[in-house]
């Protein structure tokens, strides 16, 4: 019977993956040494040159014969070393995520995610598979948590967060087998292919998330219109149905300004926290303290954020009623509290609305509030019949049914700041003065928008014990302290390193000829070479750094220099370069790369050139990548089945194209370029070795142990055809 329902050409389930191999091969031992039999085959694609623009997964959906094969896939991603497993994308329909909903063993994903991916600076294997090439469904997965040593010399076993890898392997195992029992498991060989595909397609991305990594809620975008529609709507039957015996635009008034009032207690828990982080700068040597203690970020903006946010109501302490209390027989303190609790209610009411417009994911994050906010005041207005309306217990019977959306703001808004800080050491160099301020004001603010949707749902019936003038002054006093505090620690340590990238730089002219060899340097955060200077003395001492040294004064390494890593050198800002000695290379490799013509054949109908070029590696011996960027009226070329790919400005130069060739190669590289005119190419070529000699060697060892060292050399030829 198992067999009947195999296809003649079975669907295959693709784990693609270019990290954490070892967890990996132990899924594919323990589906072949357990008695479990996949329904369909399960293919491990080991894939390599991720980095280098998803190179290995290109090429198997380009040119192996398995790739129509393909039913689903699963890409296995990494941005550290551990933590949860984060679904960030799943598509292109609601079947993968529906799948993964039903058989995580511990869950975590959300839909939001899939919103802000596409403009992250970053790309997976996801890509290839789910949009460029077969729109195949599939899921999106990254280790969450890390991130300190993502990418950095520290990335050991030893760094793997405790139960990470387990939790990944159950749930991978038992996603799998979902995957393959599915009946929605198809190729393009089946005969109901196109109807079950057309059905999948059909459906639009789900909104998904999980509950503290217990369990997953999902629900279909047509659902997800009804139940994101519900608060708004409620909002304005509440307003009519208050007023309908007195002025329903008195009511609506009052709710309005509760919604504003509670708009701008958001709006400023993210401004106060950024206001202290760059009065705090001034005063210090450095930026980012709290970046290998995160606690010191929560400590110097969580305080001030909640100042901010009970700001209005410290204004406000008589909430500036339209309703006369008097006509309608209700007590002011009554209808000010309905006012700002269906005010703050309408506010997440609004923004979950907008999310369904925009055709958004993300808008179950406000859903949760508003309908938690719900029994929360039902459970409020019951209670002061018994005990006030300024009572405690009345005050705790508002705050108990709102303890689910408070842990789920605190579980996901925790594990935000988290991760955002982690990777404010890889964000990269922004220019001088304002660059310096800049993760400051982005983790001040994210903590701030964090704690006020945290802590918003509350304000409306809470504010009034926060508003106190002796909790406004501990929260102050404790803000100051956190800053205080904060200027006492070293923003490094092996644990949260800083990330240095150091580029022994040879400018050569043919096969064996150097022009020119110097040292550059740069780094990827707002702690600019300076601060290695001042707290690296024998990388000073080195470098002939003296203390009158001016950055202003130094020549800079300008950005085409690092073209041979492009485009992470778009995060560069700052860098310096320094003369060197080019003795030892000259020791080390007899000859170096170099680009020869072989022979030009013309057009002369259609104006066209086509130069046929040969590339010799020289006789490095740890090549990573050969980097061309291509300027000039480039019309053609032998690589990529003849088609360009779309145009770079790089390092303010001219509209151009960059060809990346991975590794090392036995014999030369033979191609062509072909030019619509007979304007001149003119070709950049750099490669990278990954290896560094004699003095380079030493400086990169003089690092202290809290910095991170990418060390290469790099060498540079220019060519006009």
């Amino acid at each position: 019977m198992a067999i009947l329902m195999v296809p003649l050409v079975p669907p295959v389930l693709v784990i693609a993956v270019h990290v954490l191999v070892a967890s990996m091969l132990e899924i594919a031992r323990l589906i072949v040494d357990s008695s479990w039999v996949p329904h369909h085959p399960v293919i491990f694609l080991f894939n390599g040159a991720e980095e280098l623009f998803m190179l290995g997964s290109h090429g198997f959906m380009k040119t192996h014969k398995w790739h129509d094969m393909i039913g689903a896939f699963i890409n296995v991603e990494a941005s550290g070393t551990g933590g949860p497993d984060l679904v960030c994308q799943s598509g292109p329909s609601s079947w993968p995520s529906n799948i993964y909903a039903e058989a995580a063993i511990y869950p975590m994903a959300t839909s939001a995610a899939q919103d802000v991916f596409p403009i992250i600076p970053g790309d997976t294997d996801y890509r290839i598979f789910s949009e460029d090439y077969g729109s195949i469904p599939g899921l999106d997965i990254i280790f969450l948590l890390g991130g300190y040593f993502y990418h950095t010399s520290y990335d050991t076993v030893e760094q793997l967060l405790p139960g990470s890898i387990q939790a990944r392997g159950e749930n991978l195992f038992s996603i799998i087998k979902a995957f393959t029992d599915s009946s929605k498991l198809q190729n393009r060989y089946q005969t109901n292919y196109s109807e079950v595909r057309a059905s999948l397609f059909n459906e639009e991305r789900a909104i998904f998330f999980d509950y503290l990594s217990w369990f997953m809620i999902f629900y279909s975008k047509r659902v997800a219109k009804i139940l994101h529609s519900v608060p708004i709507f409620l909002f304005f039957v509440m307003s009519f149905t208050r007023g309908w015996s007195n002025s329903c635009v008195a009511t609506l008034c009052d709710f309005v300004k509760g919604f504003l009032f509670h708009a701008v207690g958001i709006i400023l828990a993210v401004i106060v926290p950024v206001a202290f982080s760059l009065l705090r700068l001034p005063f210090s040597s450095q930026t980012m303290n709290w970046f290998a203690h995160p606690f010191l970020a929560f400590i110097m903006f969580i305080p001030c954020a909640l100042v901010g946010l009970i700001i209005p109501r410290i204004i406000w302490k008589c909430f500036p009623l339209s309703q006369d209390a008097a006509i309608v027989k209700r007590s002011k303190e009554a209808l000010s509290d309905e006012a700002r609790f269906w005010g703050a209610f309408a506010f997440y009411a609004v923004l979950t609305l907008a999310y369904l417009v925009a055709g958004l994911s993300g808008g179950f994050v406000t859903f949760v509030a508003s309908a938690c906010m719900l029994p929360s005041w039902i459970s409020y207005c019951l209670s002061v019949k018994s005990f006030g309306r300024r009572s405690f217990r009345s005050t705790i019977f508002y705050l108990l049914p709102l303890v689910p959306c408070l842990a789920y703001a605190v579980y996901f808004g925790g594990f935000l700041a988290q991760f955002l800080i982690e990777k404010m050491g890889m964000m990269g160099s922004l220019p001088l003065p304002y660059g310096h301020y800049v993760p400051d004001i982005i983790v001040a603010a994210i903590i701030g928008l964090v704690t006020g949707w945290s802590v918003g749902p509350i304000m409306p019936i809470c504010g009034h014990w926060l508003a106190r003038s002796s909790i406004v002054r501990f929260l102050l006093h404790l803000s100051v302290l956190g800053l205080a505090i904060s200027s006492q620690f070293f923003p490094y340590s092996m644990s949260a390193p800083k990330r240095v990238v150091f580029q022994h730089t040879f400018r050569t002219a043919g096969s064996s000829q150097i022009t020119e060899s110097t040292y550059d340097l740069s780094v990827l955060d707002s702690n600019s070479l300076l601060f290695i200077f001042k707290h690296s003395p024998e990388v000073a001492k080195i470098l002939n750094i003296t203390p009158e040294f001016l950055f202003e004064s130094a020549p800079l390494s300008e950005r085409h220099d690092w073209m041979v890593i492009f485009p992470v050198s778009s995060l560069f800002s700052n860098s310096l370069k320094f003369p060197a000695k080019e003795d030892e290379i000259l020791k080390q490799y007899e000859f170096f790369p170099t680009l020869t013509v072989q022979n030009t054949s013309s057009n002369s109908e259609k104006g066209q050139r086509r130069v046929h070029l040969e590339l010799y590696l020289g006789s490095l011996e740890e090549i990573w990548v050969a980097v061309l960027n291509i300027t000039g009226p480039l019309s053609s070329w032998s690589f990529a089945d003849n088609v360009l790919p779309g145009t770079e400005t790089y390092g303010g130069g001219p509209q151009s194209y960059i060809l990346r060739l991975s590794g090392p190669s036995e014999g030369n590289w033979s191609f062509w370029l072909e030019a619509s005119s007979s304007e001149a190419l003119r070709v950049d070529l750099s490669v990278l070795d990954q290896k560094l000699v004699g003095p380079a060697k030493t400086l990169k060892n003089a690092f202290p142990n809290w910095v991170d060292v990418v060390g290469y050399s790099n060498f540079l030829s220019t060519y006009t055809l």
